[in-house]
């Protein structure tokens, strides 16, 4: 196990005369860990503990799985406007023990479909021209409406509800409307992404009109909230209490789609009204890869999923555990694997509808082989071609999960990708757009070239875990081109190393960043490995000996935000995690 498996505070000015206190005694397993939650009917755990209580009140109330979820996200959406919302996207994957499946369901939004991808270059061109954006700037801005999608977290709330759901949506979405009008109180690691996103604010945006309706939502006065206060979104109320009432149809095609599709033609690009009413999300496969007697399951692109399920395909062909989980080899390999995984991730990850991802090689047993195969024990490769693409490093994104009495099982992600979106904010809704289609690339032979009506490359994934045939763990951890090193990292210290399911998420981790990606913009390919202090400082210098580029970060941002929901068979009960670097909590009945 990882020394100082939890992140070490930075030290104040003063630390040299103050000592700090070190861990105290613990009567059960690793003192650097916490407990696992049990619980025998229900159970949530999402990235803030209001959100967890909304999910297991909707439960108590006979409420399924998926609707504890919904209730959950709605109201992350207003708590934790810093990763998610209803301008962004969704994906799940939902355990149906009725019918003993699993299913996916890709809630990505398209591009606009009446924009070229010459038309996007000349708006790109032409705000380089005005100075809105700097000439060296490669790919889609961040801001404004070129880089926004259409959202489609709504669209899947209802698809989800429809097919899983046992309350009306208007019981679902009550609690949240509720806190949007009456208040709730901020919490520590929101207040700190609130003052992040409002300083990139001030410097991206400057005294552009699009800060008026940002300040107003939610830094009134231009002032960041500061954790325990009491702050409001009203008009986020409203739009979603028109959404209980009227349903799907006044996001898709109603009164909301017409406002927003009015708020987009006083721009230059954009989004229109027929870009909502013909948006649907899908229902997809999950696939999977065998991993130590369990299947990691996935969703597939034009996702990153499977970059975790080629790194286990990859790392199945050496026993990690015949070295110490902190050692430098079991980093190496895994640092490595990753490499090899998201070379092909930037080579082939799209929109299925417009191109062909190989999706059985990449996930067959001898292409994992052949891909080991070029792993040096001993160094770091210099290169393996193309490299991984540099995401959204610090995970802007809240994952949550939900298991019912029944057995059902929720595994959901939602973002508004890069901070808080894309800066727009459309009149009296009380939400901000995404700016997922910063990820498109303008190279127009690549795979994941722009084109109208096309889904973006996707950075967040649910992941579940079966045996046999049965449910053994929901489970995700939010954060760019975190997540499906995070997926590999908590599989290999449960399966390989015994940790529990609340160990495995404590313990230290690594964030390899660097390379290529599927927008076209080129990093160093060796790219630069981030490890947390608990990482033992032997295994550090180790690791540079070998040619790993190291940094140390003490922060937490960059390593992602981790929940879990693991069966019990044998006690008939559920275990729970959730994740110390957020304001998260496993909450059960």
């Amino acid at each position: 196990m990882l020394q100082a498996c939890a992140v070490q505070p930075t030290p104040p000015v003063e630390a040299a005369a103050v000592p700090e206190l070190g861990p105290g005694g613990r009567p059960v397993d690793a003192i650097w860990s916490r407990s696992p939650v049990h619980g025998p009917r229900g159970m949530a755990a999402t990235a803030h503990p209001l959100a967890s209580q909304v999910a297991l009140d909707i439960l108590k109330q006979g409420g399924s799985a998926v609707d504890a979820a919904i209730a959950a996200n709605a109201a992350l959406g207003l708590m934790e406007p810093t990763g998610n919302g209803i301008g962004g996207d969704l994906f799940a994957i939902v355990w149906d023990p009725a019918s003993q499946t699993l299913y996916g369901y890709n809630g990505s939004g398209r591009s606009p479909r009446g924009q070229t991808l010459a038309q996007l270059q000349a708006r790109i061109d032409a705000m380089k021209a005005r100075g809105e954006l700097s000439a060296d700037h490669q790919g889609i801005p961040p801001f404004g409406p070129l880089p926004v999608s259409v959202p489609g977290t709504v669209d899947g709330w209802f698809a989800l509800h429809q097919r899983f759901g046992k309350l009306p949506m208007q019981q679902n979405l009550a609690p949240a409307i509720d806190y949007a009008r009456n208040g709730y109180p901020v919490s520590p690691v929101i207040a700190y992404y609130l003052e992040r996103n409002w300083a990139a604010f001030q410097r991206v945006l400057g005294d552009s009109p699009l800060m008026d309706n940002i300040r107003d939502t939610w830094f009134q006065g231009g002032r960041v909230p500061v954790a325990g206060e009491i702050v409001t979104n009203p008009d986020l109320g409203d739009t979603l209490e028109t959404l209980a009432r009227d349903g799907r149809e006044a996001f898709y095609g109603g009164s909301l789609a017409q406002a927003m599709a009015d708020y987009f033609a006083t721009m230059d690009g954009g989004l229109e009204l027929e870009d909502f009413t013909t948006h649907r999300g899908e229902w997809v496969e999950p696939r999977h890869v065998s991993y130590r007697g369990y299947e990691l399951y996935e969703l597939p692109p034009n996702g990153q999923g499977f970059a975790a399920l080629q790194m286990l395909s990859i790392l199945r062909n050496v026993e990690l555990s015949r070295w110490p989980r902190g050692s430098a080899e079991v980093l190496h390999y895994m640092v490595e694997a990753k490499r090899l995984a998201f070379e092909d991730l930037a080579r082939f990850y799209a929109d299925p509808d417009f191109a062909d991802v190989p999706v059985q090689s990449l996930l067959s047993d001898d292409y994992g082989r052949q891909r080991f195969d070029l792993i040096d024990p001993g160094r770091a490769s210099a290169t393996y071609g193309p490299g991984e693409p540099r995401l959204e490093g610090e995970g802007d994104t809240t994952y949550l999960t939900v298991a019912d009495e029944s057995g059902m099982m929720v595994s959901l992600i939602q973002s508004n990708y890069r901070g808080m979106g894309s800066g727009l904010v459309p009149d009296g809704l009380g939400f901000m757009f995404q700016d997922r289609g910063e990820l498109f690339s303008l190279e127009p032979d690549h795979p994941n070239a722009y084109a109208p009506g096309k889904r973006p490359f996707h950075t967040i994934i649910p992941a579940f875990l079966m045996q046999d045939g049965e449910p053994v763990m929901s489970f995700g951890l939010m954060g760019g081109s975190m997540q499906p090193q995070g997926h590999v990292q908590i599989l290999v210290n449960m399966l390989d190393f015994g940790m529990n399911v609340q160990e495995a998420g404590d313990a230290a981790r690594f964030m390899h960043q660097g390379g290529s990606q599927p927008t076209g913009v080129h990093e160093n390919p060796t790219g630069t490995l981030y490890l947390e202090p608990g990482v033992p400082e032997a295994t550090v210098d180790r690791l540079r000996a070998m040619g790993h580029q190291v940094e140390i970060d003490s922060r937490g941002v960059r390593f992602g935000g981790y929940q879990a929901i693991r069966v019990d068979k044998e006690e008939g009960s559920y275990a729970g995690a959730t994740e110390m670097r957020k304001d998260g909590t496993v909450v059960a009945y």
